[in-house]
């Protein structure tokens, strides 16, 4: 399989390029800069560019089977104010795919944005209406325009993000019910969104996943 991986040198999404690796797919890299790819350069096609330029994801496409997002905010205290990135990169992904005929998209948001929050703990609620507030709004936002897309979409939901070493065991589906504050390892979730971008079992469905 050709994936093209957004977000390739984010803190989940070099996992998820090394899981496509090891599984033998081709991976093409998109990425601001190449430079952060360090070893796994020599491993990919690397297509640099915006994520939120259609123009950039519509020169990477063509040629590819699906495309991976696993694109975040950052790890800083300023990536928790909103931004238009997540409403920009959906467009701009969504325009690029139907121009390249890539119908495959499986993209990555966190647990309690839009319905999910419905289904979250108190801990989890009183974290996602404050600190979390404006940027998971803009996320909602790109999250529905995938949904409205026609592509062959999966968004994945995953707990509380940890950098804890993969587990290859933890709990997929529709919905689940949440208790406390849950987190589950950047390494398992991108080993299930490599998984989803594999088959249709999870085509037009959002997945929550925790350990």
């Amino acid at each position: 399989m050709k994936l093209l991986v957004l977000g390739a040198t984010g803190l989940t999404g070099r996992h998820v390029v090394e899981v496509a690796l090891r599984s033998g797919d081709s991976v093409t890299a998109f990425v601001r800069s190449p430079a952060a790819l360090g070893d796994l350069a020599d491993q990919v096609s690397v297509a640099a560019g915006d994520a939120t330029s259609r123009r950039d994801l519509a020169a990477a496409l063509p040629g590819h089977d699906a495309v991976i997002s696993a694109l975040g905010a950052g790890s800083s205290l300023t990536s928790v104010r909103a931004n238009d990135l997540f409403t920009l990169a959906s467009e701009a992904v969504i325009g690029a795919a139907r121009e390249a005929s890539v119908s495959r998209l499986v993209w990555l948001s966190p647990f309690g944005v839009g319905h999910t929050y419905d289904w979250s703990s108190a801990p989890q609620k009183l974290i996602y209406r404050t600190l979390l507030r404006s940027l998971y709004a803009n996320k909602e936002i790109a999250d529905e325009t995938v949904r409205s897309s026609g592509l062959d979409w999966t968004i994945v939901y995953p707990t509380r993000l940890t950098n804890d070493p993969a587990k290859g065991a933890f709990r997929a589906d529709d919905r689940l019910p949440m208790k406390g504050n849950p987190t589950i390892g950047r390494a398992d979730v991108a080993a299930f969104l490599h998984r989803a971008a594999q088959d249709g079992e999870w085509v037009h469905r959002s997945p929550v996943i925790t350990d």
